[in-house]
Order: C-alpha cells, then structure tokens, then sequence
C-alpha cells in the first residue's frame, strides 16, 4: 500500500502508474477523503481540549450543559471519521505500486522483454512426445481417477514421478539452505490479512480459495505467509536481511484461466512449491542486488536439470499489482515447442510491509517500513512437464538429470519400476547419498 503522504507528493507519478498496469485509480477521491480526515481530526482534538479546560474545577450547570455538547459533538464527528476511514482505506487499496524507471511500458505479456536465454534447445531424431503421452505410457500419473476424486484439473502423481517429484524439492530446498537461507515449513491455512498484506486482496480474490471456518484461506504461494511472519513487527536493523526458503502445499482456483492448458499437469490447482522469501531494510540499491540473487538462484537450479530458459523483464501491464521491478524464468518445454512459466522474482518495495505494520528499528532509534522480495524456486509438477519432455528417449524411457540420480535411486524412468537396480544404500557421514 502506498501512503497517503506519498500519493499526494506524487500524485502524476502515481496516476500513471496506475495506468501502466491497467489499473483505475480515484486518486482525487482519495486525496478530497484525506482532507476532511485531516479536519475532522483537527475538529474532535479542539473539542478535546475545550473539554479538557472545562474539566477543571466545580462545574456549573452552563459547564455541564456544554460538556454534553461536546461529548455529542465528538461522537458524531468520530462517527464521521470512521466512516471517512473505511472509505479511504477502501480506496487505497485498490491503489497499485509504482514501477522502477527501468521497468519497460506496455500492455500485456506481448511487450516483455527477453533480457536472457540459457542453454541448448535439444534435437530430437523421433516424434517428440508431451509428458501427457509420457506420464500414462509410463504409469507415472492419473488423470482420470485424479478428477473423479478431486475434481477439475484433479490429478495422482506416481511411481517414478512420485519420487521424482520429492527429489526435485528436497534438493532446491538444501540447496538453498547450504547458500544460508532458513529453512522454514511454511501453512497453508492463513488469515484474510496475509492475502490483503501480500497483495493478493483485492485484485486477485476470485483466485483463492475460501475455507468453511471464519477468516480461513488456502495461500496459493509460501509468499503468502512467510512474508507475513513478521507482521505488526519491529525488527533490529542488524538482523536484516532475513532470507527464507520456504516449503509448502499451494492452493489456486485458476478462475480466470478456464480453457487454458486443461490437460496434463501445467494449470493445475493443487500444487507443491519452494520459495524464496526476504524482508530487507528501505535500501533500493540493496534490494536490487538481493533481486538479482534470487534470480541467480533460480536459474542455477534449472542449470544443475540442465533445462533451458531464458528471463523476461515483465512489463507494467503484466507484473502484477504489488511490484516495482519483476523478472519471470520461462523453462523449454519441447511438445509445445516453446517456454512455459516457472518462476516469478519479484521487487515489493514497501508497499506489502505497509500493510503488515513490519518495520525496523534503525542505529539512530528511528524506525522504517521493511522491503519484502520474493522468488520462486521450483514449482512441482509443472517442472517434472520440462523434465519428462527434455530428457525423454527413443525407447519410450525418461532419463533422470544426473544431479537427481542419487537421490531418487535410478538414472532413468521405463515401464517397470521394480526391476531398477538402485544406486545408492544410506547417507554417508555427511548427509549425502553414495
């Protein structure tokens, strides 16, 4: 959220921002709402103190009759004050941050830039197969009795692709605790605030899921309460950057997105993910450079898979209501023969640390909104599409990336998975498996 002293400094800044990201904004409105909060306030503190003078001493009936004046007077303008708050907050949130200067202008994914590409596009002297047609020669999933007993886009991930799946997210997730991020398990189950903290509310709340109990949500993201850990929080300057890598189920609807990717595992609404969270001090230039770490990290993951990809800089209409800088990781996917979405790195600023109440407290005593950034790590199953397509073979078989091998305990996927001579027997002394 964006305060209010701001909005009114940069007021044109703010309006076109807000365009850029196809947002409408009542900026007027807002800043006419803040001026009779400003009177009103001025308005009830007279008030308070007229009382407050009156208070002193025996009272006389002429003192008593206009101590209830006031008292009714306060009242009905607190009254007013509250109502004007409900609708300025109202207002505000609906209020978009405002992009770098770096960040390119445009409308939709079309006006993207492509900053960076990695790796080789791989030839196949075969008729290439989607990991739909892979997964059920290969018994690795279930589409059918998946929906029959979840639903729409419900799925059963097996066999090898079951174990697979866990490979994947244990190695991201000590990987990223061996480049000294904490560890954390993070729940699904979370209170409205985090969703309207996050950014989440009000634009995207048609994508969540809302539970039975009162104030009960699934978080489609770890962002969701991780970067809610600290709400309503003051935190030592000294302990910052707090780095996260959080694990957890993740819920989306997908209302939008009906028609689009309905089969095999891309679009689905029940998936597993690793994030990468930090709450940082107000320093844009250190945020930069935390941004660019994250996206290191997500692209050394998918260079030790060795699958391709390649970095967009998004643009104001496509990154989202919350950001200020973002990058998208984009993974080859060779049925479809193009990139599908794997990851989004993001820049927050302050605007989602306004709306939790998390501050630090600086050497000098005074205190200061936080940043937050977030980045995927790895989403699962829809990495396991770019895997299955990317190392399929001839014979029908999936090689397994080599930096897995060892820990799901074969180096390829066939027919049976019984008859796969294991490559490992225990950890050693260091945690690895031999």
């Amino acid at each position: 959220m964006l305060s209010l002293d701001f909005i009114r400094a940069n007021k044109s800044q703010v309006i076109t921002a807000a365009k850029n990201k196809n947002r409408k904004v009542e900026i007027d409105k807002i800043l006419t709402l803040d001026d009779e909060r400003r009177l009103l306030i001025q308005k009830i503190q007279v008030l308070r103190e007229e009382r407050n003078k009156t208070s002193h001493g025996k009272p006389d009936e002429k003192t008593i009759k206009r101590g209830k004046e006031i008292k009714e007077e306060i009242k009905k303008l607190e009254d007013q004050l509250s109502t004007n708050h409900q609708s300025l907050d109202t207002l505000l949130s609906f209020v978009p941050n405002v992009p770098l200067d770096e960040v390119p202008i445009g409308k939709n994914e079309d006006d993207n830039v492509e900053v960076k590409k990695w790796g080789k596009i791989p030839e196949f002297d075969f008729e290439v197969k989607s990991h739909l047609d892979l997964g059920l020669s290969l018994d690795l999933f279930d589409l059918e009795r998946g929906s029959k007993v979840s639903g729409f886009r419900g799925y059963f991930l097996k066999n090898q692709a079951a174990q697979l799946q866990f490979a994947i997210l244990f190695y991201v997730f000590q990987k990223l605790v061996a480049k000294g991020y904490t560890p954390i398990i993070a729940p699904s189950i979370v209170k409205g605030f985090t969703l309207f903290g996050s950014g989440q509310f009000p634009w995207g709340e048609q994508e969540v899921y809302k539970l039975n109990d009162e104030d009960a949500y699934l978080a489609g993201t770890a962002e969701v309460p991780v970067t809610s850990y600290f709400s309503g929080e003051i935190l030592n300057e000294k302990d910052l950057p707090k780095k996260f890598v959080a694990f957890s189920p993740c819920f989306r609807r997908e209302a939008g997105s009906y028609g689009k990717d309905v089969k095999g595992l891309y679009r689905v609404h029940e998936f597993w993910k690793v994030e990468q969270v930090i709450i940082a001090g107000s320093d844009i230039e250190e945020s930069k450079k935390l941004h660019n770490e994250l996206q290191k990290n997500t692209e050394e993951i998918m260079e030790d898979f060795n699958i391709p990809y390649r970095r967009l800089m998004m643009c104001t209409g496509d990154m989202g209501e919350p950001q200020i800088k973002k990058y998208d990781t984009e993974i080859w996917m060779p049925y479809r023969n193009g990139y599908g979405e794997i990851a989004s790195n993001s820049i927050m600023g302050d605007f989602q640390t306004r709306r939790l109440k998390i501050k630090y407290r600086k050497k000098d005593g005074s205190t200061e909104y936080c940043y937050s950034l977030n980045d995927t790590a790895i989403p699962s199953p829809r990495i396991l599409i770019a895997i299955l397509e990317n190392y399929q073979q001839k014979d029908g078989s999936i090689k397994v990336p080599e930096v897995l091998q060892s820990l799901v305990g074969f180096k390829s996927i066939t027919h049976t998975l019984t008859h796969q001579e294991p490559i490992f027997s225990s950890p050693d002394g260091q945690g690895r498996y031999r």
